[in-house]
């Protein structure tokens, strides 16, 4: 394909990221029963999913609260799994940390071998609005998606999980969906500046 400078280096910055993009999965045990009664073993379902990636080579994986909140009520019979690319199978993480009221939440993988690059980190603090973002995700496990944009404003507040403001907030213009939900926002050289967090609009 005859692609222009600027295509180039979109898609050889997000060739670079996207090996440190997961998809992270929350389960829990179910028993079928039927009139009181138990019906067999229990079962694994889906709780919940989103998108996060890797902070470091010791295995932390950064992500949204709310991907994995579920997962903190119900004890042991409720688990996270976190797949990154190349791995043949999801490995189960462990919740080291959260803030409810950023949206945030710090996942160590149990298994850290054979782990990628983890994610280049940049700074937010000088980001100028109408300079170019990146955001990823991992909606399946199965491939990234890539949507890109604009800082429209910086300083922004918008309302937490817990109903109390998340201060100096990045907005851009890239779509941010819950196939990207907590996955990286990166500038234009592939480093990291934001979370990507999905807003759900009242209308």
């Amino acid at each position: 394909a005859d692609l222009t400078p600027e295509e180039n280096r979109v898609i050889s910055t997000f060739q670079k990221a996207s090996p440190a993009v997961a998809f992270i999965k929350t389960t829990a045990q179910a028993v079928q029963s039927q009139r009181g009664l138990s019906l067999g073993s229990p079962m694994e379902v889906p709780t919940g999913s989103g998108s996060g990636f890797l902070w470091d080579n010791r295995g932390h994986v950064i992500t949204n609260y709310h991907v994995i909140m579920q997962s903190l009520q119900g004890g042991n019979s409720r688990k996270v799994m976190v797949k990154l690319p190349g791995m043949a199978e999801a490995r189960e993480a462990e919740i080291v940390g959260y803030e409810a009221e950023k949206d945030l939440a710090v996942l160590k993988l149990r298994n850290v071998r054979n782990l990628p690059k983890p994610m280049d980190v940049g700074t937010s603090n000088d980001l100028l609005v109408g300079q170019s973002v990146l955001a990823i995700g991992n909606p399946y496990g199965l491939d990234d998606t890539l949507t890109t944009g604009v800082v429209s404003a910086l300083g922004r507040d918008i309302q937490g999980i817990g109903g109390r403001p998340i201060q100096g907030c990045i907005q851009t213009d890239a779509a941010i969906n819950p196939g990207n939900s907590g996955g990286p926002l990166l500038d234009s050289r592939g480093r990291l500046i934001g979370v990507n967090t999905m807003i759900f609009s009242p209308n």
